[in-house]
C-alpha cells in the first residue's frame, strides 16, 4: 500500500533532474539540510518553554503562524497564477478552497495543537520519534476507511518501529517524567491527525496542485489557530498575552516559522526535483538523529544505551517500510 508523502511543495518552482555527480550531490545535501531543519522544530519549542515556563502552546502557535501566514499568502498568489496558466480550462470554486482549508485544519491546526501541547511533557527526542512513525497510522486508517490494501510486510516493519518505541518508553531515559504518558498520547494524536490529513489531501492535491493546496491548508490552519487564541484569551481575560511575550519567544517563533517550516519546504522541494522522492525519503532518516544531537547538546536531554537501541530499531523499521513501500507500483 502506497501512502501519500508529505506535501513538501509550497513553492511553485520547476527544478531540473540531476544528471551529473555534482548536481546529484547538491540535491543530497539540500535534502539532508531540509530534513534537519524540519527536525529543529521540537528543539525550538522546548527552548521556548524553557525560556518562558508560563508560555501556552496556542500563544507560540500564533506567533509562528503570524509570521508564516503573510509569506504563504504571497506564495498562494504566485501558485494561483501558475495554476491558472497551466490549467486555463479549470475554474476553482469556493468549494475547492473550503474543502482544502478543512483538510488543512486537520493536518496543520489539530496536529500542531496536539504536537505543541505534547512537547510540554516529553522530550524533543521522543516527540520526533513518535511523529516519525505516522506512516503506521496512514496504513491503518487507509486500510480501515479508504479501501487501501494492508500488506503483511508493511505491518511487520511498523511493528518493528513501535517495538523500538516501546523499549524506550519502558526502559529508556528520554521517556521519563510524571506526565510522559500524557505527552506521548498528545503527540500520538498529532501523528494520527497528520496521517488522516495525508489520506484526505491526495485528491485535493490532484485538483489544486501541491503548491496551491499547501498554501490554502496552511492559511486555513493559521486562521483556526488565531481564532482559538482569541477565544481562549478572552475567556482567560489575558488578550494582551501575545504582546507581553519576551523578545526571545518572538525570535524562537520566527525560527519555527522560517527555519523549521518555510525554508526546509523550499530545500526539500529542490531536492525532490533533483534526486526524486525515493532518495529524499531515505535521506529523511537523518531527522531523528539530528534531533538527538541538538536535544542532548542544547537542551541537556538524556540519551542512554537503551534510548540508542530503541531509536535504532524505530529508524530501521520506518526505513524498511519507506523503502519497500515505495517499490510497490
Amino acid at each position: 500500500m502506497r501512502y501519500a508523502r508529505p506535501s513538501y511543495r509550497p513553492l511553485p518552482i520547476e527544478v531540473e533532474e540531476a544528471h551529473t555527480k555534482n548536481s546529484r550531490l547538491i540535491g543530497v545535501l539540500l535534502a539532508i539540510t531540509g530534513s534537519m531543519f524540519f527536525s529543529f522544530k521540537g528543539v525550538f519549542i522546548k527552548l521556548a518553554y524553557a525560556s518562558s515556563p508560563s508560555l501556552e502552546p496556542i500563544t507560540l502557535l500564533v506567533i509562528r503562524m503570524g509570521i508564516a501566514m503573510p509569506l504563504y499568502l504571497l506564495i498562494a498568489m504566485w501558485a494561483y497564477r501558475q495554476f491558472s496558466r497551466k490549467n486555463p480550462d479549470t475554474t476553482l470554486t469556493a468549494r475547492h478552497y473550503l474543502v482544502g482549508g478543512s483538510i488543512g485544519l486537520i493536518g496543520y491546526y489539530v496536529a500542531a495543537v496536539f504536537d505543541f501541547s505534547g512537547l510540554q511533557f516529553i522530550t524533543a527526542q521522543l516527540e520526533r520519534l513518535i511523529l516519525f512513525t505516522y506512516p503506521a497510522f496512514v496504513m491503518i486508517l487507509g486500510a480501515s476507511f479508504f479501501g487501501k490494501r494492508l500488506r503483511l510486510r508493511s505491518m511487520i516493519f511498523m511493528g518493528l518501529a513501535y517495538l523500538g518505541l516501546a523499549l524506550i518508553f519502558l526502559q529508556g531515559s528520554i521517556a521519563s517524567g510524571e506526565k510522559a504518558f500524557l505527552g506521548t498520547m498528545l503527540v500520538l494524536g498529532a501523528a494520527i491527525s497528520f496521517a488522516l490529513f495525508q489520506l484526505l489531501a491526495t485528491g485535493q492535491i490532484q485538483k489544486l496542485g501541491a503548491s496551491l493546496f499547501t498554501c490554502v491548508a496552511m492559511i486555513s490552519a493559521g486562521f483556526g489557530i488565531m481564532c482559538q487564541f482569541v477565544v481562549q484569551s478572552l475567556h482567560a481575560g489575558n488578550i494582551d498575552n501575545l504582546l507581553t511575550q519576551p523578545r526571545e519567544i518572538w525570535m524562537i517563533g520566527a525560527g519555527i516559522a522560517l527555519i523549521s517550516t518555510l525554508l526546509p519546504s523550499f530545500l526539500i522541494n529542490i531536492a525532490l526535483g533533483r534526486i526524486g522522492a525515493q532518495a529524499v525519503a531515505v535521506i529523511g532518516m537523518v531527522s531523528p538523529l539530528s534531533t538527538i544531537v541538538l536535544a542532548v547538546t542544547l537542551l541537556g536531554e538524556p540519551f542512554g544505551l537503551i534510548d540508542g537501541i530503541g531509536t535504532g530499531i524505530t529508524i530501521l523499521g520506518i526505513g524498511l517500510f519507506t523503502w519497500f513501500d515505495r517499490q510497490v507500483k
